[in-house]
């Protein structure tokens, strides 16, 4: 992902204009490039891949609709990334308080599951598998900020921009996950 520094142009401000005339067009342009870092900042936050299509869909549809929401088109970006980041929270929120709630309705229910999901199952690669948990086990303030980088090849300045801190504390929750990480996999990858 490349981010336009002041001087230089955005090359997806013509989109964005589109979309904000209402250009369905442009919209799913704008859908096709930028759709794998949106979905790396809601796994991110909610950290599990379960739900990620429903709450991808809720991001960009709500993108849509609220365009006009957006003040500054040439800080779409941040924009989106807040869209993405609230929506993974609020699905987070979701899925807690149903677990919570059938839990408290079914005794058998509250006992810890495995985490094994089906889409893990189908993992043939149990190093993969065993770094994925590690990263989804990574405590989202974290794991957000890893996924950018790691995931989605983002640099420390557009991780900044995007979630409205300094670098240097970029770079330390990057340090501290990469801790965590070599911590949790150091017994279980040879």
């Amino acid at each position: 992902m490349t981010m336009a520094w002041p001087n230089e142009v955005d090359p997806e401000q013509p989109v964005i204009d589109a979309i904000r005339g209402g250009d369905p067009y442009a919209f799913g342009e704008l859908v096709r490039r930028h759709d794998r870092w949106v979905r790396g900042v809601i796994f991110g936050v909610l950290g599990e891949q379960e739900r990620l299509d429903d709450v991808v869909q809720r991001v960009w549809t709500s993108m849509w609709e609220r365009i006009d929401d957006l003040r500054d088109a040439t800080r779409w970006r941040p924009w989106l990334y807040r869209l993405a980041r609230n929506a993974a929270i609020d699905a987070g929120r979701d899925i807690t308080r149903r677990r919570d709630r059938m839990q408290s309705g079914n005794p058998a229910l509250s006992q810890k599951s495995s985490g094994q999901t089906p889409d893990g199952t189908l993992v043939s690669d149990e190093q993969h598998s065993e770094v994925l948990n590690a990263i989804l086990a990574l405590p989202a303030l974290y794991r957000e900020p890893f996924v950018l980088r790691h995931l989605n090849g983002w640099t420390y300045r557009e991780i900044a921009d995007v979630m409205d801190m300094p670098v240097d504390s970029v770079e330390t929750r990057l340090v501290r996950a990469r801790r965590l990480l070599r911590e949790s996999l150091k017994d279980k990858l040879v």
